[in-house]
Parts: C-alpha cells; structure tokens; sequence
C-alpha cells in the first residue's frame, strides 16, 4: 500500500492491517451495504503486474488462458497461468493502461508469478515489474456505482469486461454495476470523496464477498496448483480461449474441456462457520476422502460465510458437503449468476 494512501484512508475511519483495509469500523454495517446499497472498496491487497514492450502481447498470448490478442486498448479480460500440469498458479483481471498489460492478481502470490512469467521472457522484448504501487485502486459496486464512478471519473465503459481512460485513471466495469478504478495516486484522493458522495466505504472482506458472489474465484497462495481452469468455471467467465495457440498446461486444459463431463466444478455455498481458502470439504460418499475445497471465502451479511467451493460435481448434487470434516458445518449450495455448461 502506498504510504500517503495509507495515511489517508486511515483519517477516513480505515483500520489496515498488513496493507489490508479490514473495515472502517462497523463490519456488520459495511455488509449490510454491500447488499443494498453502494460501496467503495480500496483493492491494495491485491497486486499488480505490468508488462510493456513491443513483444509482450505475443509473450503473454503464449503463457496465459485467454485470447491477449483479443485485448484492445478498450477491453478487459480474466484470464489464468498454468502450471504444465494445466493447474492455476494464478488468475487475473486483465487491462491495458497506457504502454502496461496490467494484470490484477491475488497479492499473496505476485512475487512467485511474476518471477515464473519472467524466466520465459528470455530474448522478447517484454519488461515485467511489480506495479502494485504505481496507482491507487478502487472497487466500485451496488446501485449508484454507475452514477457515482461517472461524477468521480468523468466517463464509464458502456458495457462490462471494457475500460475507459480518463484523466483520473482507468475505470474498468467488470459487471453491470461493478467497476475497477485504476487512479494516479495524485487523483485519488479527490476521485475516494467524490465516490463518498454516495458510496458507503468497506473493508476488504466486503469486496471479496461481493465478487465471489458473482462466481468470480480468486488463486490465492493456499490453492495453487490445485485446479484446471474449468475447475473453477474460467471458461464460463470467459476466461479460456479454445481458439488460441499453445500456453502451458493448453493440452491438459483442452483434453479438460473435450474428453468427457468434468468431475468437478465450483459451486456458491453458505456455511454456519468460518472459512478459509484450501479448507477440505467431505460428504458420506467419499469414504473420509475430501471432496473438495474451499476456493474463497467471505463473511456473509446475515452470519456466517459465503464460500465458492470446488467439489466432486456428484457429491455437490446429491449429497450435503461439511467443512473441514465429515461431521463439520454443513454447506447449503446457492445458486451461482450463471449457468453451469451441462
């Protein structure tokens, strides 16, 4: 986190802890905003890797999921990075600001994932950093998040999974009333009390719960390697390119998607407990054999936690999953915003 943003958000009610904004001190308030209201979120506890250079589309169509070529100056992706395996090591909201491809990322994991990515850089001319700090980023969502974002940043894209620039910063809309904002740090301050006109500020545990309600999972540094990438429904986000050439783990990810029902997706579920990202999960069927685990978690605003949970497809339908053993909290499935491929 940048250290006057810091100093800022705490004279705004922030309590931060490790880069992290926890809350601005109600979290049972902030929570009950997200449902139905309009909040602004600071995203510093995630990272962000910039590449630039003349090669770097054609680098990056070679290593990660999606379709870079695809990735006009006015466009956002997610996409992933595999291991050869076809794992996730890490999965990205994806712009272009300015020269940078920027790619948005847990930030537990950044320091392995821009190492790795930079080893097959080689010859290319492609220069990668850590650009956590070079701007201030915002999350923007509920029902005046269009008109808030439009008066603190001058214009929006008009339709999700698009960017704009302005003089501010970058705003990308991630959905119909969600948006990213990638600010110059001599903007922010002016752009967070322009937001404050009618968004509720909240802590980071918010904004999780709100993304991962939209089924959007995150790779933290507790499930990596974990998953192909259906596992945790890129492909349905329009994360995955089938089109696109060779990027490691293309093979597995491809025979994934061709070879038969896939035996395992991600689901939404609720659980009367907390929950954790890599927590097992079971259900009678698998014999004390862990069906499954826990992608992201966030508490919920009626108690309890809202988990995205990637579990055997079979025991997910027709049997209840329990957390962290078989006698454990039981999850209840909710259903995710989007269909599932048959």
């Amino acid at each position: 986190m940048i250290d006057f943003w810091k100093t800022f958000l705490q004279s705004q009610g922030a309590a931060i802890e490790d880069g992290t904004v926890l809350h601005y001190g109600d979290p049972a308030a902030e929570r009950t905003a997200a449902t139905d209201g309009t909040i602004v979120a600071d995203l510093s506890q995630l990272g962000v890797i910039a590449l630039r250079g003349e090669d770097t589309a054609t680098f990056l169509q070679g290593q990660l999921t999606n379709d870079v070529r695809t990735l006009h100056a006015d466009g956002a992706q997610w996409s992933g990075y595999c291991s050869p395996k076809g794992r996730l090591l890490g999965n990205f909201l994806m712009w272009r600001q300015g020269e940078d491809y920027c790619l948005q990322l847990s930030g537990d994991i950044l320091p392995g994932v821009l190492k790795r990515l930079s080893m097959f850089i080689m010859r290319a001319k492609v220069q990668g950093r850590d650009a956590s700090v070079e701007n201030v980023r915002l999350a923007v969502a509920g029902k005046q998040a269009l008109a808030a974002v439009t008066a603190a940043m001058g214009a929006v894209p008009d339709t999700a999974m698009h960017a704009i620039a302005g003089e501010a910063g970058q705003v990308i809309r991630v959905g119909d009333d969600k948006f990213v904002l990638s600010i110059a740090p001599e903007r922010a301050a002016a752009v967070w009390l322009a937001l404050r006109e009618s968004a509720t500020p909240v802590g980071a545990p918010v904004w999780d719960w709100l993304r991962l309600n939209a089924g959007i999972p995150m790779i933290v540094a507790a499930t990596q390697e974990q998953f192909v990438p259906q596992m945790v429904n890129l492909e349905v986000i329009g994360g995955v390119s089938f089109q696109k050439g060779c990027y490691p783990g293309q093979e597995i990810v491809a025979r994934s998607q061709y070879l038969g029902k896939l035996k395992r997706r991600m689901f939404l579920a609720h659980v009367d407990a907390e929950a954790a990202p890599g927590d097992p999960l079971y259900s009678l069927d698998m014999a004390g054999q862990a069906t499954g685990t826990v992608v992201n978690a966030a508490p919920a605003p009626t108690g309890g936690f809202d988990v995205l949970a990637v579990a055997q497809v079979e025991s997910a339908t027709t049997q209840t999953l329990h957390l962290k053993a078989a006698d454990g909290a039981a999850l209840s499935l909710k259903p995710l915003p989007y269909a599932l491929p048959e």
